[in-house]
């Protein structure tokens, strides 16, 4: 396996800075960070980010997730081990990342289950969290990186 080119954010001048800083910023939102870890990890298994599937799921068991939950999080809503706050923000992850998957992508229930359960803060610390993971991937998934290969 090759990546079709050398990593983007690693040839233009400070893109993988701006991108590290949004996440950075993303993550001072009030949002729990095993939620950040989840969101991280779920919208990578969407969107079939190898890299970041990896690193998140590593990342998230160092920082003490169990490992039923690592194992079902893309079942999220047919298991019994994440919180309704914990629900809501992965409802809106796959939402926010499956945009062009149905004509009202972010119905308001989805988005108001959300707000029920984060302050304004958290909420924008979660939009944040989901954007970036999300240019991260596309980044990556576009040119091919491979797993252990560059940062990203």
């Amino acid at each position: 396996m090759n990546a079709r080119m050398d990593n983007p954010v690693m040839i233009i001048p400070g893109a993988l800075d701006a991108l590290l800083a949004l996440g950075k910023a993303g993550a001072h939102g009030g949002l729990p960070p095993k939620t950040i870890n989840l969101v991280l990890l779920r919208a990578s298994q969407i969107n079939g980010c190898s890299v970041c599937v990896h690193m998140h799921a590593r990342d998230a068991k160092k920082a003490g997730e169990t490992d039923d939950r690592l194992a079902t999080v893309a079942a999220w809503g047919d298991t019994p081990f994440f919180s309704d706050a914990e629900r809501a923000a992965l409802a809106l992850t796959e939402a926010a990342t499956r945009l062009s998957d149905r004509a009202d992508p972010v119905p308001d229930a989805i988005f108001d289950e959300a707000a029920k359960h984060y302050d304004q803060q958290a909420l924008a610390s979660l939009i944040i969290t989901i954007a970036t993971i999300n240019a991260f991937n596309r980044i990556n998934v576009t040119t091919q990186q491979i797993v252990g290969a560059q940062a990203g």
